[in-house]
C-alpha cells in the first residue's frame, strides 16, 4: 500500500537540470556551488549531484554538511556565530562571512585544528540580507584586511546575495558594483581573490542573456537545480524540468459540506482570522498532511479539477466538487513549489521516495 504522505524525487529530472545548468555556466566561465538545503542534503540526491560538474556542494546548516559525502569543497551558506567557529572549520571548507569577529573566531579555530579555512566576504548590494553594505566601503576594506591578517584564514573572494529577502533583482549595475569592489580589494590586499560569487538562481536569466559581468565567475544554485526555476523571472527555464518532485498523500475524509463555516467566528489555531467565499455546498476532502509537513499555498494539484481550500496543522482541505469521484483512501498528487518542498523535506513525517536513474 505504501507510506503516505511521501515526497518522490525523480533523480533523472534533477540530473538533467544539473547537467544543463553546468553546461550553461561553463559556457560563460562560471563555476557552481550546488545547494542541497531545500532537500536537507538528502543522501541520494546529494550523491547524484556529486557526480555532476559542480565545483562545490553547499548548504546553510552544518548538520547537513556533515551528511554530505564528497571530495569537493563544502560551502556553508549561512554565516556561523563566532561560538560556532570550531564546528564550522570541522565541517566546512568555505563559508560566507561578513563580520570581523567571526573571521577572527574562524582563524583561531582553524589554527587549533591545524587547518586553513577559506571565506567569501559577503557584500550587500541592496537586498538587505547578509553582507557589508556596498554604500560604505571602509567596513568592507577593514573586513578584508582582517581576513588577510588572520592566520589560518584564506580570503577566497567576495560574494553577494540577491532576491532572497528584499527581492532585488541582479542586473549589470549591481553586479558591476561587486566587480568594482573585488578590484578595489585586490589592489588593497594584493590577494588574487579568485572567486566573485554573483548570487543564486536569480542570476541565471541575466547569465543566459550574456549580461552578467565577466568578473562574476561563481554562482550558488539550488532552486534552479531542483525545480528548474529562474527565480528572478518566477518561471521554469526553457529546457529544464519544473516537476522533479511529487508530494502525495491519502484522502482520509470525503464529505459534502457548506463552503462557509457555521457560527460565530474568531481566530483559528494559528491566530488568523480567515474569510470564506460562499460557494454553496461542496464535496470537501481532507488529506493526511498539514502545515507541519508542507505549505498548502505552495501546492499545485496534478488533477487541475481539485482546488486547495486551506490547511491546519495536520489536515489539508481540498474542494473535490468538480473532480473525479474520489473516495477515502485515494491518493492525491501535488507539485510543490520551493517553500512547500523545503518543509516537506524538513518534516520527519513525510516519507522519501525516488525514481532512480535510468
Amino acid at each position: 500500500m505504501g507510506t503516505y504522505p511521501r515526497i518522490t524525487a525523480d533523480l533523472n529530472k534533477i540530473k538533467h537540470n544539473a547537467d544543463m545548468l553546468c553546461a550553461l555556466c561553463a559556457e560563460h566561465g562560471v563555476s557552481i556551488a550546488a545547494v542541497t538545503k531545500v532537500v536537507c542534503a538528502d543522501e541520494k540526491i546529494s550523491r547524484m549531484l556529486d557526480t555532476c560538474g559542480f565545483s562545490m556542494l553547499a548548504d546553510a546548516r552544518t548538520e547537513n554538511l556533515a551528511r554530505l559525502q564528497t571530495n569537493k569543497p563544502k560551502l556553508l551558506l549561512r554565516a556561523p556565530a563566532p561560538e560556532e567557529a570550531e564546528e564550522t572549520v570541522a565541517l566546512a571548507d568555505v563559508s560566507l562571512i561578513s563580520e570581523i569577529d567571526t573571521i577572527r573566531a574562524l582563524g583561531k579555530a582553524a589554527r587549533k585544528a591545524g587547518k586553513r579555512h577559506s571565506i567569501i566576504l559577503m557584500v550587500d548590494l541592496g537586498d538587505l540580507r547578509e553582507g557589508l553594505l556596498f554604500l560604505n566601503r571602509e567596513p568592507i576594506y577593514q573586513a578584508a584586511d582582517a581576513a588577510k591578517e588572520e592566520e589560518g584564514i584564506e580570503l577566497l573572494g567576495i560574494g553577494t546575495n540577491l532576491t532572497c529577502y528584499g527581492a532585488i533583482i541582479p542586473d549589470e549595475t549591481n553586479l558591476g558594483v561587486l566587480c568594482d569592489i573585488a578590484d578595489e580589494l585586490r589592489a588593497r590586499t594584493g590577494l588574487p581573490l579568485p572567486i566573485v560569487s554573483g548570487g543564486n538562481s536569480s542570476s541565471l536569466g541575466l547569465l543566459k542573456r550574456g549580461l552578467v559581468p565577466e568578473c562574476v565567475n561563481h554562482l550558488r544554485l539550488g532552486e534552479s537545480i531542483m525545480l528548474g526555476n529562474d527565480t528572478a523571472a518566477c518561471r521554469v527555464m526553457n529546457g529544464l524540468y519544473g516537476d522533479a518532485f511529487t508530494l502525495s498523500t491519502r484522502l482520509i475524509e470525503v464529505q459534502r459540506k457548506p463552503s462557509v463555516p457555521i457560527g460565530e467566528s474568531g481566530a483559528n489555531a494559528f491566530g488568523e482570522h480567515p474569510t470564506f467565499e460562499s460557494l454553496g455546498e461542496q464535496i470537501r476532502g481532507i488529506c493526511k498532511i498539514g502545515r507541519q509537513d508542507t505549505v498548502a499555498e505552495g501546492l499545485s494539484p496534478k488533477d487541475t479539477n481539485i482546488k486547495i481550500i486551506g490547511a491546519s496543522s495536520d489536515h489539508l482541505i481540498v474542494d473535490l466538487t468538480h473532480a473525479w469521484n474520489y473516495r477515502v483512501g485515494d491518493i492525491l498528487d501535488f507539485n510543490p513549489d520551493y517553500g512547500a518542498l523545503l518543509r516537506a523535506y524538513t518534516s520527519p513525517y513525510v516519507y522519501r521516495d525516488y525514481i532512480e536513474l535510468t
